[in-house]
């Protein structure tokens, strides 16, 4: 076979998969489960077709379909496709072995973050000797406004996708019933100022009741935060102050972990 057929064969694809990964670029996008017709008018396919590819999808774990209001969105099989990609970014193996010291040097249990589609997510889960009562594992999405991880992210990520989420979870509080979190810009700005003042953030009780948690920015070499770094523990085993031990050992890891990603800046 000439040399040029053989280069023209290794480019041939599947067609129908580049027609079917539309949708799923879609429900990635718009973050939340989604009707057939809106794929269809999103993806500029027909409903019928769209519906043919989406039925393989559920089929394969890709997508899941609510029994009740019949919309889809992202299936169990997409979210670990998801997480193993992101467990294999540079910052997360940089991280990884450090992690586990700093769980292994405090007592508690500690985390790691990246953003993800969804927001602040966790890819990494240390669980101390003394695990505790907590429905956080790896997977989990993370409040943004009122967690440490989510305000880590708000208070060192220069990223415009934050910025956006930002805005959009601002709004929501402001109209909630219950509390959640800061509901203006100016109750923000003083959680994002306290934040930059110690080089890390703290939920102290305001995402899970008893919990305290401190969270630190990791960079990497352009300066840019990569991924943050959390301890959390029951708050009466769980000092919440500044100065304590744990939230120096966390601000050494993450200052650890920056230094392999070639930060060489330092942490205020």
């Amino acid at each position: 076979m000439p040399d040029a057929e053989k280069d023209e064969d290794s480019r041939q694809g599947v067609q129908s998969i580049e027609v079917g990964v539309p949708l799923l670029q879609a429900l990635a996008d718009h973050g939340a489960p989604m009707m057939l017709r809106d794929l269809a008018l999103k993806t500029g396919m027909p409903a019928a077709k769209a519906h043919r590819y989406l039925v393989s999808f559920v089929r394969t774990g890709l997508v899941v379909q609510d029994a009740q209001s019949g919309r889809y969105d992202l299936g169990h099989f997409a979210l670990e496709l998801g997480l193993a990609s992101l467990a294999r970014l540079d910052a997360v193996r940089a991280a990884t072995p450090v992690l586990d010291a700093l769980s292994e040097e405090i007592g508690e249990t500690v985390a790691l973050a990246v953003w993800g589609n969804m927001g602040p997510t966790i890819v990494r889960w240390v669980e101390s000797r003394r695990p505790i009562n907590v429905n956080l594992r790896t997977g989990s999405v993370m409040p943004l406004l009122n967690s440490a991880i989510g305000l880590c992210f708000v208070s060192f990520s220069d990223s415009p996708q934050v910025t956006a989420r930002v805005e959009a979870e601002l709004g929501i509080n402001s109209t909630a019933s219950e509390g959640r979190g800061p509901t203006s810009r100016l109750d923000l700005d003083a959680l994002v100022a306290e934040a930059r003042q110690h080089a890390m953030s703290r939920a102290v009780g305001s995402v899970l009741p008893g919990v305290n948690a401190f969270c630190a920015p990791i960079f990497d070499h352009e300066g840019k935060m990569a991924v943050a770094i959390t301890a959390l523990g029951p708050a009466s085993l769980f000092p919440s102050a500044w100065n304590g031990p744990i939230p120096r050992a966390v601000a050494s890891a993450a200052q650890t972990i920056s230094r392999r990603l070639g930060w060489t800046g330092k942490h205020s």
